[in-house]
């Protein structure tokens, strides 16, 4: 899967968020260690998740983009 994420270079290094999962954000010294952390950050959003919804009846819709 692939997610789009927000980079946003300052002093300290890169704060670095992905719109797409609200409150996952990262950040790192370097856009190389920002991109990194972001992506450990997606994946254990995504795993909670995925425990939240483990616990509920679940269904999917589909929406036309």
């Amino acid at each position: 899967m692939k997610y789009p994420v927000a980079l946003v270079a300052s002093d300290e290094g890169y704060s670095v968020s992905c719109p797409g999962l609200p409150g996952c954000w990262s950040q790192g010294a370097t856009e190389e260690e920002a991109l990194a952390n972001i992506k450990d950050a997606i994946a254990e959003y995504l795993a909670v998740a995925r425990d939240l919804a483990a616990k509920s009846e679940m269904r999917e819709v589909e929406i036309a983009v």
